[in-house]
């Protein structure tokens, strides 16, 4: 399977130095007759802390990490080791991150995807986009393949401590359990036959569940550890977590951030801040045993776990939608492409960009289930066409609790129809039915389809092939829904499962500290 987004991280380099270079191209170039200039202003030197700070710093490391070990009962099993780093360090950490890292590679594919769901704008370049965020959030981090913590030579001793704090906890999970191997592998290949399909589909939202426990639980830490001297605490504290929202959404001094689509945005803060929600919930009904080390030994499978922790308190299992065996129709015209679920976070993400925060919050605990199946024309050829969100036609399945829920879902994904294409109309002589909805775009045909509390969704297919497909996909679903595997070493990534894994596994960020 070729990856769409061939573009080099070499050429990326060369683009950001190529628009630095224009930059300043621009701040010495003379302005027009008649422009006020302000005087350039010397470049200001960046304050390095001091060998004496330095040693204060590293001496703290061992106190601090006692406290983390109180706080989650994790035991300290060995010293964990500390290095100084620099911001050229952090740069080439997070570029080697994107050339090596497989959620990066397996990013690039679901780029086109989430832009076929409107998610992200068609002419939205994600990488480098991440580079630059990535290199303003980035607070600290620990490298569980060295065993090392990494703190940042720029930042005083006392600012970087509660980052310390949250960065050891990361430590002590890795002592009690191996963090390398906590997060197993998932195939590399894309699915190519019904069985592999819904493999896929059983393992695919593991990974963000398992992201929100490790920085659910080092959060946890870092607010216990800067609440202690005002004698507090993440349980003492009733309001703590309305505080953190209220501090996580204001991100004055992260002009990246602010300028990133809201898919980034949650994606970058879904492990904090709904991992931490997680966390509290499971401190206040289990207490610190079972919040940490219990999670760890039997951690969630799913989104909807940790937006919902009693449901992982119950140990509920999770439905899944069937995939059906759609190859034969299929496979003459078209390649596999992606596969995958629509989590819970999928659908927030989706609602509040489509109609808003309010819409999100009442639809989004509805969901009951989701899946979804892309694949690439084989008219398309060359790079720029496997590029084009038109090489890529989409099939999507959602379940609700309700019919008025699925309803409402039908009804707000078809207005949204004109965010990603252009030309949109509706085409009623082409329905055949009060619950279909057919609409012409400029990449193909959009059926819309109903069925009690399910609503199925192709796009770019013609409509005969769409009505065939439907057919199929809401039949499979007859056989009973499938079961996620309950907290075992394989259970369900989401579409959004690969961009925040890479972003959570680059280190803390910024944008999640208290202010």
């Amino acid at each position: 399977m070729k990856l769409i987004c061939k573009k080099s991280w070499d050429s990326i380099a060369a683009s950001l130095l190529l628009a630095c270079a224009l930059c300043a191209f621009a701040q010495d170039s003379p302005s027009p007759p008649g422009t006020q200039t302000t005087p350039p202003q010397p470049p200001q030197k960046e304050t390095r802390i001091s060998p004496e700070e330095t040693k204060e710093l590293f001496r703290s490391l061992n106190l601090i990490l006692s406290f983390a070990s109180d706080d989650t009962k994790l035991q300290i099993r060995h010293e964990v080791k500390r290095r100084l780093i620099s911001r050229d360090q952090v740069e080439k950490y997070i570029l080697e991150k994107f050339h090596d890292d497989k959620d990066a590679k397996r990013m690039q594919r679901e780029e086109i995807v989430l832009k076929k769901f409107g998610l992200l704008d068609r002419d939205f370049q994600l990488q480098p986009f991440l580079v630059s965020l990535l290199k303003e959030q980035i607070a600290g981090y620990y490298d569980n393949k060295t065993k090392t913590v990494n703190l940042l030579d720029w930042v005083s001793p006392e600012e970087q401590k509660p980052v310390i704090a949250h960065e050891l906890t990361h430590a002590l999970q890795d002592q009690h359990t191996d963090l390398d191997k906590w997060e197993p592998d998932e195939p590399d290949t894309i699915a190519k036959n019904v069985t592999e399909d819904n493999e896929r589909v059983a393992i695919d939202e593991r990974d963000s569940a398992r992201d929100a426990v490790l920085e659910g639980q080092a959060m946890a830490v870092y607010l216990d550890y800067t609440l202690k001297p005002h004698g507090k605490s993440l349980l003492t504290s009733p309001d703590v977590m309305q505080n953190f929202k209220d501090s996580t959404d204001a991100s004055q001094s992260s002009p990246v951030m602010d300028r990133a689509p809201l898919l980034l945005q949650e994606s970058l803060l879904f492990p904090y801040r709904d991992g931490l929600g997680f966390e509290q919930r499971l401190l206040k009904d289990k207490g610190a045993q079972y919040a940490f080390a219990g999670v760890l030994d039997r951690p969630p499978s799913t989104s909807y776990e940790i937006m919902n922790p009693r449901a992982y308190e119950r140990s509920a299992p999770v439905p899944l939608l069937r995939m059906p065996d759609v190859h034969p129709l299929l496979d003459a015209d078209y390649h596999p492409y992606d596969i995958g679920v629509m989590g819970e976070l999928d659908v927030r993400i989706l609602t509040e960009l489509f109609d808003g925060p309010d819409e999100a919050a009442k639809l989004t605990p509805q969901w009951k289930g989701g899946l979804y199946y892309a694949v690439q024309s084989r008219k398309a050829l060359t790079p720029e066409q496997q590029a084009a969100t038109s090489s890529v036609a989409l099939i999507y399945l959602s379940a609700w609790r309700t019919e008025g829920a699925a309803r409402e879902f039908a009804t707000l994904y078809a207005q949204e129809l004109s965010r990603k294409y252009s030309g949109v109309v509706r085409d009623p002589d082409a329905e055949s039915s009060p619950t279909e909805q057919v609409y012409k775009g400029s990449e193909g045909p959009v059926l819309v389809v109903r069925e009690g509390t399910q609503v199925f969704v192709s796009e770019s297919f013609d409509l005969t092939l769409a009505r065939k497909l439907q057919f199929v996909f809401f039949g499979a679903q007859q056989d009973g829904e499938m079961q996620a595997v309950e907290h075992g070493p394989v259970a369900a990534d989401e579409l959004t499962t690969h961009l925040t894994r890479l972003m959570s596994g680059c280190g803390l960020m910024k944008v999640s500290l208290l202010h």
